[in-house]
């Protein structure tokens, strides 16, 4: 049995098991991949960088620290947690039992199967406008999606680039309050083009919209699911905690993206420190 298990291989979840490991309790992480963090192409806004740094860099290099310490690191999918006294995390190929876990598996950023998303990822395709609406100062972008998710990516947008547009792909637009300056595109998409980087969004009706970037925020595939099944409180996506990362569930805790909020590394890695120090405390008040 594991002391804590941490479902999420992200900044928070790496954040939280530092702690964890050096209180000398047993930590296991669990997750399929890096998360949203290996998406960003340059980090520049995050303490201690001597340079910028690709997010993938960064996930891996937090990776490490945690193995240094001891942590284990598996690469699986989690598909359900119970609760008896203990926990039992169910993966796709295994069942590990704890006293404690943290979920720190983000918010998915759900990518639709559009021809060029992923080739021009880190080349005009990004999945947060508060990490790279910088480097489009002035110029016009396009945000793919027809929610709130969208919307709050357009906010974000609006005082940097000279245009922004909604582009849903062929769904209509769910936001009824947003500004009159954003153009609202339901055109089914064909593909993002371009050569080195973006400068195209091709319709299917042959049409084009010229574009230096695309952000995508296509809904937000709810990370809340695995709280659920154990009964924790969500609110929408998120799942709610109090201000020490509980949720309604004791032992278990969340962090990071999947609680909401600012979706930042800076974030994701003070609440993971948080949820440590309070799964640690928990573990010891059960012995």
């Amino acid at each position: 049995m594991y002391d804590v298990i941490i479902i999420g291989k992200g900044p928070a979840g790496i954040s939280a098991s530092l702690y964890i490991a050096r209180a000398n309790q047993k930590c296991l992480i669990i997750g399929k991949d890096l998360g949203a963090l290996a998406k960003a192409h340059t980090i520049q806004n995050y303490y201690g960088l001597e340079k910028p740094m690709e997010g993938k860099k960064l996930a891996e290099i937090g990776i490490e620290q945690a193995k240094n310490l001891g942590v284990e690191v598996i690469s699986e999918e989690v598909v359900g947690i119970d609760w008896n006294t203990t926990f039992f995390v169910k993966t796709v190929k295994q069942e590990y039992q704890a006293k404690a876990v943290i979920l720190a598996t983000g918010t998915e950023r759900v990518t639709p199967p559009i021809a060029g998303l992923k080739e021009y990822e880190g080349k005009g395709v990004s999945y947060c406008a508060v990490c790279d609406a910088f480097f489009y100062r002035g110029k016009e972008v396009a945000v793919l999606g027809n929610g709130e998710y969208a919307m709050h990516e357009i906010n974000e947008l609006i005082p940097v680039v000279s245009r922004v547009t909604m582009v849903t792909d062929g769904k209509p637009c769910l936001v009824e309050n947003r500004s009159e300056n954003v153009a609202v595109v339901e055109k089914e998409v064909r593909a993002i083009t371009g050569e080195e980087k973006v400068k195209e969004i091709d319709f299917k009706d042959d049409t084009k919209l010229k574009v230096d970037g695309v952000f995508v925020a296509i809904g937000t595939a709810s990370s809340s699911d695995l709280a659920r099944k154990i009964g924790a409180r969500v609110s929408g996506k998120n799942i709610v905690v109090d201000e020490n990362m509980h949720t309604t569930v004791p032992g278990l805790f969340a962090c990071g993206d999947c609680t909401g909020g600012l979706l930042q590394v800076a974030k994701a890695v003070e609440e993971g420190a948080k949820a440590g120090l309070e799964a640690i405390s928990y573990v010891r008040s059960k012995e």
